[in-house]
């Protein structure tokens, strides 16, 4: 936890820019003077450069091991949904206590030493529900990141009962934060519309308007999303989630790839989130959401690979490079993001101090020839001279590749 007490002047950076960190919030100094008599810690900029922390609007933090020589599926699927049914369904399946924990305090730390301080995350495993958003809340907690944390519910294992544990561990995990809580936010959630029926749809945004959260769901990711809406009587996926009342004003919209103009005006109309996921999917084979330029309120995420943004940034622009769009809309999609997270935290975060905003969230990252040399996550050093300071990153590390095996067995038994 930050001690609100605790200074530490960040700068002067290569363009002369100091910035003070009070708390969770920081401002810029214009003047040494400002600072007399004032006990700082300080952190060396020479040669380097402040600007925000990043932010990652939609992930899966469980798959944090993925990278860690995960076995390729058998046979090779063919389609999306094949996809999901040989990997992704049976790496959640096979996630317990233990590997999610190693899961989840690697992805963290990986995150922080990218620079990027928000994870909005979309949780799922299946034979582990009650207390799984605990272990996600632990990492963030222990390694000092900013998350928004729920569980998506469904019903493709179990059937109604797998989703309504889901919606509880949801209504669980939001009723448990304090009202002070700095780093964590709660969300409900469901897997995606074509794997729940209309009442646990309905539940779900019954459940949100009562604990006055939004929804967290995968929106039109493939068009098997959509040809599942329409064939229980919906226009699509975004209709059938609107008709069934299950996206308050604020809900984040994962993908949205198959949404054609229309729709896209629909969801900005209704006040929600799009969030747009290069690297996955081209990985999925899913397509190019062409139409989300349609609203103003789209953010980037990395729908479960590694949180450094710079890197998903450049996906962004190769793919729309690749697709013929001269407008990729980068820092529209940063920017995006920063809104969203400002919305959820309701502090101004992905951005620095100006006239407009004299103070902001102390979520900051300082970039040198090297990479990212210093992270700020509310107040608190969390990477500093390019190591992770709130941890030990060998044992995180250590532990990962011991966890990894043990969950790649399970799974193969799937």
């Amino acid at each position: 936890m930050t001690d609100p007490h605790h200074r530490i002047l960040l700068g002067p950076d290569r363009e002369g820019a100091r910035y003070l960190i009070e708390g969770a919030l920081a401002r810029r100094v214009e003047a040494l003077s400002e600072l007399e008599a004032v006990e700082l810690a300080r952190l060396d900029c020479d040669g380097a450069r402040v600007e925000p922390a990043r932010i990652n609007a939609h992930t899966h933090i469980y798959s944090g091991l993925a990278p860690l020589d995960m076995p390729p599926p058998e046979p090779s699927p063919e389609n999306f949904v094949q996809i999901l049914e040989r990997v992704w369904w049976r790496l959640d399946r096979a996630l317990d206590e233990r590997s999610l924990r190693a899961a989840a305090r690697l992805y963290v730390a990986e995150a922080l030493l990218a620079g990027t301080t928000v994870l909005i995350d979309h949780h799922e495993s299946p034979r582990f529900i009650a207390g799984s958003l605990d272990v996600l809340a632990d990492a963030c907690r222990e390694l000092g990141a900013r998350a928004l944390l729920c569980y998506g519910a469904s019903e493709r294992n179990d059937g109604r009962a797998e989703a309504q544990a889901g919606l509880r561990e949801c209504a669980r995990f939001i009723q448990s934060l304090d009202a002070g809580e700095p780093l964590l936010r709660g969300a409900v959630a469901l897997h995606a519309s074509f794997t729940v029926s209309d009442a646990t749809v309905r539940e779900a945004g019954a459940l949100a308007r009562e604990l006055g959260s939004v929804m967290h769901v995968h929106l039109a990711e493939d068009v098997a999303d959509v040809e599942d809406a329409r064939a229980r009587g919906y226009a699509g996926p975004l209709e059938r989630l609107l008709e069934l009342d299950a996206l308050p004003r604020g809900s984040i919209l994962a993908h949205g790839v198959h949404l054609d103009a229309a729709q896209v005006r629909r969801a900005e109309a209704a006040g929600l989130w799009l969030v747009q996921n290069p690297r996955s999917n081209r990985g999925n084979r899913v397509g190019y959401p062409a139409h989300l330029r349609q609203s103003a309120h789209v953010a980037l995420g990395t729908d479960g690979y590694p949180a450094d943004m710079t890197v998903e940034a450049a996906a962004l622009r190769a793919e729309a490079r690749d697709r013929d769009d001269p407008e990729p809309a980068v820092s529209e999609r940063i920017t995006g993001g920063a809104r969203l997270a400002s919305e959820l935290w309701s502090l101004p975060l992905g951005a620095l101090p100006d006239a407009a905003r004299p103070e902001v969230a102390a979520d900051l990252r300082v970039l040198d020839d090297r990479g990212v040399r210093h992270v700020i996550a509310a107040g608190r050093v969390v990477v500093r001279d390019h190591a992770l300071q709130t941890a030990d990153l060998s044992e995180i590390r250590r532990a990962a590749a011991e966890a990894a095996p043990r969950l790649w067995s399970r799974m193969m038994t799937l």
